[in-house]
């Protein structure tokens, strides 16, 4: 170790270019691992506010609630529990006078099921009229306000906010919770439609009759639109990163050492151990990826504090110990590629010379 720090200290400029190279690699594998999770979390979080286990669709909706409906046909001799609630999903745009129009999801539910009762309201009150619906925090960061009244696709109808909601988000978009009445308005010339689908906290539960089928809540989640290739994606170019740093760590320390190869052999000459200089190595890979991560980890934590809400980004305490257990990986792995040359060094070409 203390060869290591003699050296770091004395080649600065050599080493400290190391250091930013490995800095901007663990800054940008935790970018995009809390891009990753944040945009995850997005598709998910109403599904996870509700603590859903299972799900009944109809079976020839390809596991997508927005696509299912459920007519009384399909859930005849249904048993619905206090673990169950009936929901009614339908893609909409909401609109209101001097705010900017929102795509979201309406999601009919009724009073008395858990969906309801279980909203996490940041401000205003649970809607309590049909006239009246609880929409996501996301209306609020885009300038809407308690009391504002929106329209949804092309009805002429008006729905009064009466809260905003935390988590309330699927497949990205927000949620506006309202009557099942409502949605069954929206879904316009669909005669006898009762739902899209119905939602269950109980790992057991388990509904299948004429068109309807249940799923476990993880084949939904894996089939909402774009969730899996979006997390395929991130993944593969988090591991490349991981690659491309043990890459970097690895041919930098082999030059480094190859240019050291004359003074190694004059070490070795003095009595120096093999076990000594090796020890050097790793630790001089360890002291480097150390500090680089750490650099990288406040720069994170900065740039999650100044980017405004509206970005996905979720900097968790897994992806700091994930994220910086895998650079150190890679730097020790690293480190031992050039070994083998010292191991070889010859003490007699440094008499020789």
């Amino acid at each position: 170790m203390f060869l290591a720090f003699k050296e770091i200290k004395r080649e600065k400029l050599r080493y400290g270019l190391i250091i930013l190279m490995i800095f901007l690699i663990s800054y940008l594998i935790f970018m995009l691992s809390s891009l990753a999770i944040g945009l995850a979390d997005e598709n998910t979080q109403a599904i996870n506010s509700w603590d859903a286990k299972k799900v009944v669709l109809n079976k020839n909706a390809n596991i997508s609630m927005a696509q299912s409906v459920l007519t009384k046909k399909d859930l005849k001799g249904i048993k619905l529990g206090k673990k169950e609630a009936i929901v009614g999903q339908t893609p909409i745009v909401a609109k209101a006078k001097g705010r900017p129009s929102t795509s979201a999801q309406f999601l009919g539910v009724k009073k008395s099921q858990f969906i309801y009762q279980d909203q996490d309201l940041i401000s205003g009150h649970k809607a309590k009229k049909a006239s009246e619906v609880t929409v996501d925090q996301a209306f609020k960061i885009k300038g809407y306000k308690l009391g504002d009244k929106i329209s949804l696709n092309d009805s002429t109808k008006k729905y009064k906010i009466v809260g905003f909601v935390q988590g309330a988000k699927i497949n990205i978009a927000p949620i506006v919770y309202g009557r099942l009445s409502t949605w069954k308005s929206l879904r316009e010339g669909m005669t006898n439609v009762e739902a899209s689908g119905i939602i269950s906290q109980n790992a057991n539960y388990k509904f299948n009759q004429h068109n309807a089928k249940t799923y476990p809540i993880k084949t939904f989640i894996d089939k909402l639109p774009g969730y899996t290739a979006q997390n395929m994606t991130f993944e593969l170019m988090i591991g490349f990163l991981f690659a491309i740093s043990l890459i970097i760590i690895a041919v930098f320390l082999y030059i480094l050492t190859m240019q050291k190869m004359h003074n190694f052999a004059v070490m070795r000459a003095q009595g120096i151990p093999s076990k000594t200089l090796v020890g050097a190595t790793i630790s001089q890979s360890i002291i480097l990826v150390v500090v680089g991560v750490v650099i990288a980890l406040i720069a994170m934590w900065i740039t999650a504090l100044i980017l405004p809400a509206s970005v996905p980004l979720l900097f968790t305490p897994e992806i700091m110990v994930i994220g910086s257990l895998g650079m150190l990986i890679m730097g020790i792995i690293g480190s031992l590629i050039p070994i083998r040359s010292i191991l070889k060094v010859d003490p007699a070409k440094a008499i020789g010379e």
